[in-house]
């Protein structure tokens, strides 16, 4: 039975106008479950593509390197950055 894969989503970087994210955050996406975890809509937005990509076994684009990772940047002048990155089972 293959492990299920799994996405590990922590804020980094939080200046959050609404105070809706601290640093230190953690949430666990799984691939049976995406469903938006309790992140702003407008920074699930932009981290989404990475997190399904990631679920789905990619590797994203680091410049000239491949990475399981990823920090995504609030529209919101970067006021909250997120990393994603995959779990190994």
């Amino acid at each position: 039975m293959a492990a299920t894969r799994k996405v590990k989503l922590t804020i980094v970087e939080s200046r959050c106008r609404s105070g809706f994210h601290t640093q230190g955050q953690e949430f666990i996406i799984t691939e049976d479950k995406t469903i938006c975890p309790p992140v702003c809509m407008e920074l699930w937005h932009y981290a989404y593509p990475d997190i399904w990509a990631l679920l789905n076994g990619a590797e994203l684009d680091q410049g000239k390197e491949k990475s399981k990772c990823s920090v995504i940047s609030c529209p919101d002048e970067c006021r909250v950055k997120m990393q994603v990155e995959v779990i190994e089972c």
